[in-house]
């Protein structure tokens, strides 16, 4: 049964008393927010090792996820779980394990063995490594390979997944003729594009959707609905194809409800700051209110190497406007892939980000709270325990030049020390 199922059928799922303590909210405010689509919490029923879920959605806090996974010629699996629990370390509330390369079964096996978060993945990436392996086209695999890869997914535990439902064989060929600076960037999209123009038919996540939701249903997966034609570069950013490809988001919304599948809707990219706000309403309109999951949106191009600042902008704005759930971008976006440092980096902009709007909601009060009464009392000890980044203090206070007592850089001239001795007389 599914979270949905059990809610109809008059039990509380036992999820739910958790979800409820950590966000603050009642049991029947999460029940109100499941049935009707604006809340979901990923959590496949063989996710074993799950200990920590997450509620996504209205009313709930901002969620961050953290992107790991092999790539092409590099299979190093355990620097990619360094990877995991660093991600853990900093506080990402999922994580999405987006390997395309070595022994793709075992490396997700392993990681839902140990994951107390959710995992998502991306099917599609293994059908496309397998054929390529088998020294085929990327392309090269039938029908139902789409569905079995998906199945082996939902089977071994994985608790959401990005499918490319809505890139459909009227879109695709439109998008031949499109003006488009970049055609599609998102890795799943342009393969199934690609099978879609060698084959002839229509995408088989659309064409066999029902299918599609049986599996979810069996196993609890909430599915994730990808853009395909989200905008690498800030010219492409809420053009005809995209507004096209988030119509289909409606029927599809629909169609998961119906059958009692939670679903997610993806989005951008990369999107000016003045068009994020009606890119969150959008997605909203046309997703029938589902929750909303951005990568980033990262709000400048001229900055790589920075766009682990570039998306957090992009977040905040973001989430202010009505997204519930962020994927964090590294530094090393666009140029290589990322290392531990980066996804720290990466997970605690998005953090910082999401717990600022957070906190004008009402949330995160006492942390912020006890920050400001250790400032006051010069106390860096009672900070370090509730910062983000302990080990950074650390280091900015071993390398201070004065170790009196005084704030972080006006010694003995310290503002805060100043006034409390002359309120004290």
């Amino acid at each position: 049964m599914t979270i949905i199922d059990e809610i109809k059928s008059g039990k509380v799922p036992s999820i739910l008393n958790e979800i409820s303590k950590k966000e603050g909210r009642s049991i029947d405010y999460l029940v109100k927010g499941l049935l009707d689509g604006t809340i979901v919490i990923p959590k496949n029923n063989n996710h074993v090792s799950l200990k920590n879920p997450m509620g996504i959605g209205k009313g709930l806090k901002i969620k961050v996820n953290a992107n790991i996974g092999t790539s092409f010629g590099y299979d190093d699996f355990e620097y990619e779980l360094e990877k995991y629990r660093t991600s853990r370390k900093y506080g990402a509330d999922s994580v999405m394990f987006l390997s395309t390369w070595g022994d793709l079964d075992f490396q997700r096996k392993e990681l839902l063995t140990i994951s107390d978060i959710p995992v998502g993945t991306v099917p599609i990436y293994d059908a496309a490594v397998v054929a390529y392996k088998e020294n085929r086209n990327v392309v090269d695999f039938s029908e139902k390979d789409f569905l079995k890869i998906f199945e082996k997914h939902a089977k071994q535990g994985v608790d959401f997944v990005t499918l490319h439902v809505s890139i459909t064989k009227d879109i695709v060929k439109k998008l031949k003729k499109s003006n488009r600076i970049m055609k599609i960037v998102s890795r799943g999209g342009s393969i199934i594009a690609g099978w879609i123009i060698k084959n002839g038919f229509e995408n088989p996540f659309y064409r066999y959707f029902d299918e599609v939701l049986d599996i979810a249903r069996e196993y609890d997966v909430t599915l994730s609905l990808g853009d395909s034609l989200r905008p690498g570069n800030l010219f492409d950013s809420l053009d005809r194809l995209q507004l096209e490809e988030w119509f289909i988001f409606e029927e599809l919304v629909e169609k998961a409800r119906s059958k009692n599948v939670q679903v997610i809707l993806e989005g951008p990219g990369h999107v000016p700051i003045d068009q994020i706000e009606s890119t969150v309403e959008l997605m909203k309109k046309y997703g029938k209110n589902a929750p909303v999951f951005l990568l980033g949106p990262i709000v400048l191009d001229v900055a790589p190497g920075y766009d682990h600042i570039t998306s957090s902008i992009g977040s905040a704005i973001a989430a202010k406007s009505g997204a519930d759930f962020i994927c964090y971008v590294t530094p090393s976006e666009h140029l290589s892939l990322p290392s531990v440092e980066d996804v720290k980096l990466g997970v605690i902009s998005s953090k910082i980000a999401a717990m600022a709007v957070d906190f004008s909601r009402g949330k995160f009060i006492e942390e912020n709270y006890k920050v400001a009464i250790s400032r006051k009392t010069l106390n860096f000890e009672n900070i370090k325990k509730v910062v983000l980044d302990k080990e950074i203090v650390d280091k900015y206070l071993k390398n201070r030049p004065f170790h009196g007592k005084g704030c972080s850089m006006c010694g003995p001239f310290c503002s805060l020390k100043i006034v409390e001795e002359y309120l004290k007389e």
